[in-house]
């Protein structure tokens, strides 16, 4: 059976985390609807890889994905999405602060908007009560607001890693390095829509952040610039056929 939903999950050395990920996907999302996972290992050093193989053997949704070295988040999910066999996909993060106990409420969410419009409708998850640090909450508040600003994305929360979209939108869109950052304004610069809903946010159960304030600040900066020229230069015709 074809699946319906391919939930996409970009993994860096998180051993202590990934295992019970998996187990809480296939929970649930199991008789709701059909869908794959797709564990993109991002250069792993520790024993993730080993786990994903293992959990391999028990769950035959799973599919693993590996880049030999590490090559970002951004493009984990864009190795996960070309490799995805569903037409809609779902992001989580591979730390397991994301719930995947919200995925069924977003494709519901998604599959009533009318015809015409899903194809180029993203679902944007929105961590209204964050489970982290306080300098990572403020750090997080500050940039939401500077980039809704200067986009217009109207998305209070860019950053949550739990989105869903249609595949061949994300397919459409300008690919660069951390652009996982900025898919609500890239959907609207594709002419689509975006629909933001509160989902649950968990304190890391093991582990820590392969990113700092520091990190995301430097790399940050012209990103949004570079998105700004984007979004300024975008174009989008109303084709009729004759």
């Amino acid at each position: 059976m074809t699946p319906e939903l391919a939930v996409i999950v970009p993994v860096k050395n998180e051993a202590d985390n990934i295992r019970h990920l998996i187990e809480e996907i296939a929970a649930a999302l199991t008789g709701r609807i059909a869908f794959e996972i797709v564990c993109v290992d991002d250069g792993s050093t520790d024993a993730t890889l080993a786990i994903l193989a293992e959990a391999k053997k028990h769950h035959p949704s799973l599919r693993v994905l590996r880049h030999r070295a590490c090559c970002g988040q951004s493009q984990a999910i864009a190795t996960g999405i070309r490799h995805a066999h569903a037409p809609v996909i779902a992001t989580l993060d591979g730390d397991g602060q994301n719930d995947p106990a919200d995925l069924p409420a977003l494709f519901a969410r998604w599959r009533a908007a009318p015809e015409g419009q899903r194809d180029r409708l993203m679902i944007a998850g929105w961590r209204a009560k964050r489970q982290d640090t306080r300098s990572k909450r403020i750090a997080s508040k500050l940039a939401n607001a500077i980039r809704a600003r200067l986009l217009g994305d109207d998305t209070p929360d860019t950053g949550c890693g739990t989105k869903l979209f249609p595949r061949a939108l994300f397919l459409d869109l300008p690919r660069f390095d951390h652009m996982h950052r900025f898919l609500p304004a890239l959907t609207l610069r594709a002419g689509g829509s975006v629909v933001s809903v509160p989902v649950n946010h968990r304190p890391r159960r093991a582990g820590q952040s392969n990113y700092s304030n520091l990190a995301r600040a430097l790399v940050g900066v012209p990103d949004l610039l570079g998105v700004m020229w984007l979004m300024r230069r975008a174009r989008n015709p109303v084709v009729e056929s004759e």
